[in-house]
Formats: structure tokens, C-alpha cells, sequence
């Protein structure tokens, strides 16, 4: 007897929704059959159909979703249609894997958790980078508590780099109407994500958000964030979309180790021999150094990425077993640009959960002064972020 697959439409046919199209045909999705696609542009639904020739092919989202043929979607279409989408899938008995962001702000986002809990059906975010080996890795190193609690976190992560050519390839592109924000809305998502995912959530935010600093675009694309968290740690969040070269840096220092990443790839622990906290005041020195060493960290190399990811998102609809990322928690890296967003605008601290009604007031401002761009030359180009 041959094993059910899970029918899969495609909602939005770019370069996102082309990739999960390309996986699929590679044959890294063996649970999966695309039997749906669907894309309001004529020219990108055309060129659907002719990479899955056998799929029902829809000009809207509504129609796929009650067209039968699905069983699941994937929402790969621009930021402020994820959460409208999902809910029409969730309500009309389909299940729902929605690319990053969740939706461009935590009171929309919000309502959709909202439904999702209500159904029956399954709400999933494509958080790739959670299948990271190195990422995973650093969790369960923060999470064990065999080195005490973090003193501060710092990610430096500015090797975004793009030009005035890749944010004019598209009129939604770099503006509030459009795309929400830019590089924390665009670029950012999997880090913030994992931020929160590895360290937790801070409790107040200070966002420096600089808007148009290095390209002529209406939202930001150079942005620092201070962090508090209940603990007393701090943290910090850089980012740019105009340094070459950039860097991709993350340092977690705790009581008992510090723990660096460079690039996503490479772990490097140093296991101090006594708590600082407590060398701090017990030594009798006044220059003194906490003696530690270098520990070698070993990871089961394992990073499946996206087609990872909706294996799981397959596997759990199918059999039950686990997803890599509910929907639900997409809400957590959003609300920390959101308030980075809120705390620059307002010149201010800004504490989480933050306002959600003030922050849509603040946003619908930009929005309703925004400017679709017209000078427009459309592009494919990828993003490292999954995003394009």
C-alpha cells in the first residue's frame, strides 16, 4: 500500500515559493506532493505551471484554499498577506506553513495565534535556521544551565550587504506600505528568532532604527538595539544593509563560559574553571584572571534547512511527530522589532510586551505616507536570509 502524502499548494510563486518548487522536484520532500499553486501574477503563475505541470493552478489565495486540492499551504507572498492568508486557510480547514516573518506587526499577528488555537489544523513557521546544527548546538549549551546564567549577549550581524539596484527591483520593496521595514523586516527574522530562541525574551528594548542611511529606500537599513532582560543581562543587535565587509558574529557571555559564533558555522567555548560572579568578589587580587580553557564542540553536522523543515511540518500533520517551529512563536522575534521600531520612533526605552495599539497607530502613519517606488527593475536575487 502505497504512504499517503500530504497535498501541498504553494501560495506565491517567487523565488520563495520557487525554491520549496525546486526542493520538491530534487526529491527532498518524499512526504510531500505539490498538487496546488497559485500566484496573482499571470507571468509568475505561468512559469508555476511549468515546473509542476500536473498542479491546479489558482490566480487567488481564496480559491486554492477552497478549491479542495490541498491539504496544506505555504504562504511565500509579501509580509503583510501572511496573517489574512493563514486565517482563511486555518478557518477553512487547511493547514498553514507561513514563510517569516509571521506579519509585519504583533497586533495582527496576534489575532491569527488567536484562530490558530481555536482550530483544529496546524499553524507552522518556516524558521530554517532552528535546523542549524550550530544554532541547535548553542541552545542546548545556554539552555542546560551548566553555565549559569547570561551576562550579556551581543550579535553583530552586517553582511547584508545590497545596492540601490536590489532595493529598486521591486515597487513593495523597502517601503512601509509594501514590505513593513526593511532590513530587521526583510533580512533579520531568523535571527531574531533565534536570538530569543537561544537566550530568551528581554523585557525592554532601546532601538536606534536608521531610515534610508546608505540607499535612497523610506525604511531602515542600519539599526542598533540594546536589550535588558529580567536577569540584569544586556545585549546588543547591529545590523546594516551597507557594510562590506560584514560580519556575522554572536557572543553569549555567561557566569561560567563565553560561547562565539562566527558565520553560522563555527563554535568556540571557553570554559572558565570558576563562576565570575563569585571570582569577583573571592579573589583576593586586585588584576586577577579566571583561569579556563577552550572545550572542543562537536555537533551531529545535521542542517536540513527548509526542505527540513516542511518534512517535519509533513511528518507532523501525517504522524503527529514534531514541528521545528509553531506558528505561534513567531511572534516573539516580531515583537522584538517591533519594539526596536516603536522605542526609535518615540526616542525612548520601550518595555515588552510592548503597546500593540500604539505601534499600529505609529506604523499606519508610515504606511499612509509611503511611496511605492517607480523607478522599478525586476530581479531574482536571493537573500542568505531565505527572504527575497
Amino acid at each position: 500500500m502505497e504512504q499517503r502524502k500530504l497535498r501541498l499548494g504553494i501560495i506565491g510563486i517567487g523565488n520563495m515559493g520557487g525554491g520549496h518548487i525546486r526542493n520538491w522536484l530534487n526529491g527532498d520532500m518524499p512526504e510531500i506532493e505539490i498538487t496546488a499553486i497559485c500566484d496573482i501574477d499571470p507571468k509568475r503563475l505561468e512559469a508555476g505551471k511549468e515546473l509542476v505541470p500536473n498542479a491546479a493552478a489558482f490566480p487567488t489565495s481564496a480559491e486554492l484554499i477552497r478549491s479542495g486540492t490541498v491539504d496544506a499551504i505555504v504562504i511565500a507572498t509579501p509580509h503583510y498577506d501572511h496573517p489574512p492568508i493563514a486565517i482563511d486557510a486555518l478557518n477553512n480547514g487547511v493547514h498553514v506553513m507561513s514563510e517569516k516573518p509571521a506579519g509585519v506587526y504583533t497586533k495582527q499577528v496576534r489575532e491569527l495565534i488567536e484562530v490558530a488555537a481555536k482550530s483544529k489544523y496546524t499553524y507552522a513557521i518556516m524558521f530554517n535556521q532552528r535546523t542549524n546544527c550550530v544554532f541547535r548546538k548553542v541552545r542546548q549549551l545556554v539552555r542546560s544551565g551548566i553555565y549559569g546564567e547570561i551576562r550579556r549577549v551581543s550579535w553583530i550581524i552586517t553582511d547584508w550587504f545590497r545596492t540601490q539596484s536590489y532595493y529598486d527591483s521591486g515597487s513593495w520593496r523597502a517601503t512601509w506600505s509594501g514590505e513593513g521595514g526593511g532590513v530587521l523586516m526583510n533580512q533579520c527574522p531568523h535571527q531574531l528568532d533565534l536570538w530569543q530562541w537561544i537566550c530568551g525574551m528581554p523585557c525592554k528594548i532601546t532601538g536606534f532604527c536608521k531610515e534610508g542611511r546608505w540607499h535612497d529606500i523610506e525604511v531602515e537599513d542600519d539599526v542598533t538595539i540594546y536589550a535588558e532582560y529580567p536577569n540584569g543581562a544586556t545585549g546588543t543587535f547591529i545590523t546594516s544593509t551597507g557594510d562590506a565587509p560584514g560580519t556575522n558574529r554572536l557572543e553569549i557571555t555567561m557566569d561560567k563560559a563565553k560561547i562565539v559564533v562566527t558565520d553560522a558555522a563555527k563554535i568556540s567555548l571557553y570554559e572558565l574553571d570558576d563562576s565570575l560572579t563569585d571570582y569577583i568578589y573571592g579573589s583576593k587580587e586586585g588584576f586577577a584572571k579566571v583561569s579556563g580553557k577552550d572545550v572542543e564542540i562537536v555537533t551531529d553536522g545535521f542542517n536540513p534547512q527548509h526542505s527540513g523543515v516542511m518534512n517535519a511540518f509533513a511528518a507532523h500533520i501525517l504522524r503527529g511527530e514534531p514541528l521545528v517551529a509553531e506558528g505561534q512563536e513567531g511572534i516573539n522575534g516580531l515583537m522584538i522589532s517591533n519594539a526596536a521600531f516603536l522605542s526609535s520612533w518615540l526616542g525612548k526605552p520601550v518595555e515588552l510586551p510592548i503597546d500593540e495599539e500604539l505601534y499600529w497607530e505609529e506604523l499606519k502613519k508610515r504606511i499612509d505616507g509611503s511611496h511605492a517606488k517607480s523607478r522599478v527593475v525586476e530581479q531574482v536575487q536571493a537573500d542568505m536570509s531565505g527572504t527575497f
